[in-house]
């Protein structure tokens, strides 16, 4: 048998180029500058309503792109003469309570009432991706198709209060967009939630009944928060029970010191499912609001809110500077090492990442 009979005889190839083409060179791949965006024109699609704009202006203040900062700040100074002109209203509860429920059925009764509604969705970040876990949008589906209505779902991305840290300037965009109700619901109800309180004008809790514990622990603390709670889920057999548990709360709510000075905090039972009791919380919030504007809280609060946001920004940017600076990241690491293994304490630790400064 010859060399060429055997299986393992290899054919030799063509030696003309594969399927006559022409050899082609390798394409370097080089990234695409990204260009500047036109703020002027960001700006005044915002003001006239458009709610693809506001996405785009709202994604731009979230990016931790340094660029993008920059302008997202300089799109925010362009806008701030068309701010504040909203009613900016906190929904919290624990969760089950129907929060999404309850701001989709509100938020429906306003819209058909002319109001312009805009909603801050605070969802849980995942752990993985950073995003948000629940979808807020999803679970908002008539809301999202009123075109009066915007629904922003923002994940926390770790931030204590259950709030975007940028929550605080996505709530001015959409008012110079000309939302004149904001929704602002959190993630849930706890300790941690109350920084909300600091954001908005009216707080308001959502509550169950047959909880077992609607008066103490954890809800007691954001019971001295709250301007209005709510007994949501008051339909069906449960109307009974819903009407005794408000008249549990009004009770404890009567030896609490007001959220608001002036303003004494109501209860009230409210039914999303029937549509029943909504009318009464808009009447209440509005009442509020006249009660406010008459005795001067309402722009002291808005005042105090100023301060306490910048207050926290600059907290936030000394943590960044802090930690932005490789050689520090590195001593934080040495240090923990050291304090593992016995070398340091904790304060001893602290201590050596901010020296005193020698006289």
């Amino acid at each position: 048998m010859t060399d060429k009979e055997s299986a393992l005889f290899v054919q030799p190839g063509v030696k003309a180029i594969h399927d006559g083409m022409e050899p082609t060179k390798r394409k370097k791949f080089v990234k695409k500058k990204k260009e500047k965006q036109d703020l002027d024109t960001l700006a005044k699609e915002v003001r006239e309503g458009s709610r693809l704009h506001l996405a785009k202006a709202i994604t731009l203040l979230e990016s931790s792109n340094v660029d993008d900062k920059v302008e997202g700040q300089e799109l925010l100074k362009k806008l701030l003469p068309y701010t504040g002109n909203s009613i900016r209203i906190g929904i919290t509860g624990v969760p089950g309570a129907g929060k999404s429920t309850f701001i989709e059925t509100f938020g429906k009764m306003l819209c058909s009432q002319g109001h312009k509604v805009a909603v801050l969705a605070i969802d849980p970040s995942s752990t993985v991706t950073g995003g948000s876990i629940l979808g807020d949008k999803t679970r908002m589906e008539e809301l999202s198709r009123e075109k009066n209505a915007f629904i922003r779902p923002s994940p926390s991305a770790g931030t204590l209060g259950g709030v975007h840290k940028k929550s605080r300037e996505t709530m001015l965009l959409c008012e110079a967009a000309g939302y004149d109700i904001i929704l602002i619901e959190t993630v849930g109800v706890g300790q941690s939630e109350t920084i909300v309180r600091g954001m908005v004008d009216f707080f308001l809790l959502l509550v169950l009944t047959g909880a077992g514990d609607e008066l103490q622990g954890m809800k007691k603390g954001i019971m001295e928060l709250a301007d209005t709670i709510v007994v949501h889920k008051a339909d069906g057999d449960n109307v009974r029970n819903a009407k005794k548990t408000v008249a549990e709360y009004k009770q404890i709510l009567h030896f609490l010191q007001p959220a608001t000075p002036g303003w004494t905090t109501r209860s009230m039972p409210v039914s999303s499912y029937e549509n029943k009791g909504l009318d009464k919380v808009l009447e209440t919030i509005l009442e509020f609001q006249q009660q406010g504007l008459e005795n001067g809280v309402w722009d002291s609060r808005r005042s105090k809110q100023t301060t306490d946001w910048f207050q926290s920004m600059i907290h936030d940017h000394l943590i960044d500077s802090f930690y932005g600076n490789p050689e520090r990241k590195n001593q934080v690491q040495t240090l923990e090492q050291q304090i593992l293994h016995g070398k340091l304490t904790v304060a001893q630790g602290v201590e050596q990442l901010f020296p005193k400064e020698t006289e």
